[in-house]
């Protein structure tokens, strides 16, 4: 479904002559394209599913967003604000994200669900997060927490 939406996105995108979703679309799909090969090497001749493409997606996000914090240090708000752009149009493919109460609130379950007492059960947690919330779950934000509500 995501590969037919990254075509069907590029191409109106062509016709808009909207270039910086061009490139955007690009280069998700050449994103894909080298993880699809890697796949194949694995065995996997179909490509990537659908959740490891949302990975991919929120990697892509994540790289911009630290991008964003370096070119505003250096004083290139024209670059930090290009970055916003493209995490926008990313933003675009992925399900509609958790609310923050959404995200404690799964959290909360997950470490009742699992019996989590210490730090050392974080790993255990954000594996079930991952499982059950991939894609629609920040889990930079996610981390931070779970460690809070075991440290």
């Amino acid at each position: 479904m995501l590969r037919a939406r990254f075509t069907e996105t590029l191409r109106d995108s062509m016709k808009a002559r909207n270039e910086r979703s061009v490139g955007t679309v690009r280069l998700i799909m050449a994103a894909l394209k080298d993880r699809d090969i890697a796949a194949r090497g694995k065995g996997n001749h179909d490509g990537i599913s659908e959740d490891e493409i949302a990975q991919m997606l929120q990697s892509m996000i994540k790289t911009r967003r630290e991008s964003i914090t370096l070119y505003e240090q250096g004083g290139r708000i024209e670059l930090a604000e290009q970055e916003r752009e493209e995490i926008a149009i990313i933003e675009t493919f992925l399900p509609k994200q958790m609310s923050d109460d959404d995200v404690a609130a799964a959290i909360k379950a997950a470490i009742a669900e699992l019996g989590a007492t210490g730090i050392k059960d974080m790993g255990k947690v954000i594996g079930a997060l991952k499982a059950k919330f991939t894609g629609k779950m920040d889990f930079a934000k996610a981390s931070a927490a779970v460690k809070q509500l075991l440290g």
